[in-house]
């Protein structure tokens, strides 16, 4: 998967936990930002492929996500291994 790809549906991760209740201050306490730090943080290595490691820990949530956004959990994986620290070869060129 190509990475503007995956930010892509990281994204969409994003404003799916945003837009929970239940789901936004669970993202917040595990990841140490608070909610006006996210358009920030965002931009840093690392955290869009935080947001999707953070939907595919949780079964639930990954399965609604996949869900509200018509994907597939492979989809959310492949592109959480596609973003910069969602895996450690992220940037291995052979």
């Amino acid at each position: 998967m190509d990475r503007e790809h995956a930010e892509d549906i990281a994204i969409k991760a994003l404003g799916f936990i945003a837009s929970s209740e239940e789901l936004l201050p669970r993202f917040l306490s595990i990841s140490g930002i608070e909610a006006s730090q996210i358009r920030e943080t965002a931009a840093a290595p690392g955290f869009l492929a935080g947001v999707l490691q953070f939907v595919l820990a949780h079964e639930p949530t990954l399965l609604a996500f996949c869900q509200s956004a018509d994907i597939s959990p492979q989809q959310v994986s492949g592109a959480a291994r596609s973003l910069p620290f969602g895996d450690d070869r992220w940037d291995y060129q052979p």
